[in-house]
């Protein structure tokens, strides 16, 4: 158990910014809205203990859905400390058969480290659209830099998995591409002339999806 903190340490640590603070923290205040820099800071005379510390991880998240997996954030906005420092970690769950879809991360770039179970992951390159297919087990490491569409696939044998993933932003955003094609009200017909993909299918992963229009 020691040694699977350790090395999650290590990736906060690796993912880090270099750039130097001009002052000690920034604790996110989260009654106000954030900005494209994060949030405004607290100040320092309502700063404590719990604004550096984050329970939110410890427990798996609900894999019941449509992807059987579930990823439990510790970004800026439900780990206040880490608002300024250029890093945030999040867990990743997945069920049997569970897979975290294509995705980017447009504002960071992404470690993952396996902790339990077997997981397929990929990337595909933006310049030659390569794709690069690895897969991981316990205490197998992978990196994803930052813009590129990766995933994540459940590939062991009816066993779940389970991962820590540390990014380089203190919110690395998220774009899921499936649900950015059908899960909103982007009309099938311009859909279909940007993908080349059947109206019929498109009909119904909009269906599946929520998608209208």
């Amino acid at each position: 158990m020691s040694l699977q903190y350790l090395i999650i340490f290590s990736l906060v640590l690796l993912a880090a910014s270099s750039s130097a603070l001009v002052q000690d923290f920034c604790i996110a205040d989260l009654t106000h809205p954030a900005g494209p820099a994060g949030y405004p800071c607290k100040k320092s005379s309502s700063v404590t203990e719990n604004d550096f510390f984050f329970h939110g991880l410890a427990a798996a998240g609900n894999t019941k859905n449509i992807i059987s997996a579930a990823v439990t954030p510790a970004f800026d906005g439900q780990f206040p400390g880490v608002n300024g420092l250029g890093l945030s970690i999040a867990r990743l769950d997945l069920a049997a058969g569970g897979v975290i879809p294509l995705h980017t991360h447009p504002a960071g770039s992404e470690i993952l480290v396996v902790i339990q179970g077997t997981i397929t992951a990929g990337l595909i390159s933006s310049f030659e659209n390569k794709v690069y297919i690895k897969t991981l087990n316990k205490g197998d490491v992978m990196v994803f830099p930052q813009g590129l569409l990766h995933f994540q696939i459940n590939s062991g044998k009816g066993t779940p998995a389970q991962a820590f993933v540390t990014f380089s932003s203190q919110n690395p955003g998220l774009q899921i591409t499936d649900f950015a094609l059908f899960q909103n009200d982007f009309p099938t017909e311009l859909v279909a002339k940007t993908t080349f993909l059947d109206v019929a299918q498109i009909k119904k992963l909009k269906g599946v999806l929520g998608g209208t229009n």
